[in-house]
């Protein structure tokens, strides 16, 4: 990373959640030192990135437009939206000529958005997921993965090269790939501004929701549903705007918190339950936070061995959505 200076860099994640664009956040603050950077984005992350980023330009792409399902696997419902995936890919393809050639374009940054590489350019590819994980054709998705990553030039990967110290386990196993790949470690957006935590008021538990519809707001209505006669000081962080109704007055309900804030709410609560989303275990680890319940989103099999994995090396508790009312949420499953 530190080799790209005085350069015009575009950078884009993919707008799948809010993962790709947190983990992009110190990336962009370590490469605008010494280079014009352009960002990327999409009707999902320009509010997000307009928060984080107000002076640096930004140029419109389409959303990928993911959707999950109430009843169906996730990886069944994405691989019934893969043809509307690889439309979109021809498309910021094709349309990255242009903003190429618009802007001068030295380097294009693509988080997981596979359309974004082109001739003219230097092309690197960020991903912790060089492997594919599913339920019964990995090699195949791991293959057709890689096609895809080898149209870059190079591949960051947020993680630790040494096998040992690593967040993603076998998911960053670079084996087979054709293309230089280089470890730049867990990245987070929690780690680029300084913080007096005194200041911030502690809680029992955080409730921190992420991921796309419906299943966010499943866990959201299994989770109240669990918590609406307990007596902990617990903080909601829902991911949403949308209207809600909450009756205990114990817990505090937060649309939107980014920065400082969550960073803030993160270090202050004595345990977080929240998705085993790759870029939120990064923010996990980087704010040293140990006690952890993990709820992998149904039918998502990275998130699923994420939840396994960490549940193995760094003592994670997990709980099955479907078995939320069942699940102790006490001292004991710390």
């Amino acid at each position: 990373m530190e080799s790209l200076t005085n350069k015009t860099i575009f950078i884009s994640p993919l707008d799948w959640g809010f993962g790709h664009s947190t983990r992009c956040v110190p990336i962009i603050h370590q490469l605008k030192k010494s280079n014009k950077i352009i960002i990327g984005v999409t009707t999902v992350n320009k509010r997000f990135f307009e928060l984080h980023f107000p002076n640096l330009k930004k140029v419109s792409l389409p959303s990928y437009q993911i959707n999950y399902s109430k009843s169906l696997p996730v990886w069944l419902k994405i691989l019934s939206q893969f043809p509307k995936i690889k439309s979109i890919i021809k498309k910021e393809h094709l349309l990255l000529e242009k903003i190429v050639a618009e802007n001068d374009i030295d380097v294009v940054i693509s988080d997981n958005r596979f359309g974004l590489y082109n001739k003219l350019t230097e092309n690197i590819f960020i991903t912790h997921q060089l492997k594919i994980v599913a339920p019964f054709f990995s090699a195949l998705a791991s293959k057709i993965n890689l096609n895809y990553i080898h149209k870059f030039n190079k591949v960051w990967v947020p993680d630790y090269e040494n096998e040992a110290n690593r967040l993603s386990g076998k998911l960053s196993n670079s084996e087979g790939l054709k293309i230089p790949v280089e470890y730049i470690n867990p990245q987070s957006a929690m780690m680029c501004a300084n913080l007096n935590t005194e200041q911030i008021k502690k809680c029992d538990v955080l409730l921190l929701l992420s991921g796309v519809e419906p299943q966010r707001s499943i866990l959201e209505h299994y989770l109240l549903k669990k918590f609406q006669f307990s007596d902990k000081k617990i903080i909601l962080v829902r991911g949403s705007d949308c209207k809600i109704k909450v009756e205990n007055k114990n817990i505090t309900v937060i649309d939107f918190a980014f920065g400082l804030e969550l960073k803030a709410l993160i270090i202050n609560a004595e345990s977080v339950i929240c998705r085993s989303g790759y870029s939120t275990l990064m923010d996990m680890y980087l704010l040293k936070k140990e006690k952890l319940i993990l709820i992998p989103t149904p039918g998502q099999p990275e998130q699923e061995y994420l939840a396994q994995y960490w549940k193995e090396k760094f003592n994670a508790k997990v709980c099955v959505q479907k078995n939320i009312s069942f699940f102790s949420f006490d001292k004991s499953n710390f």
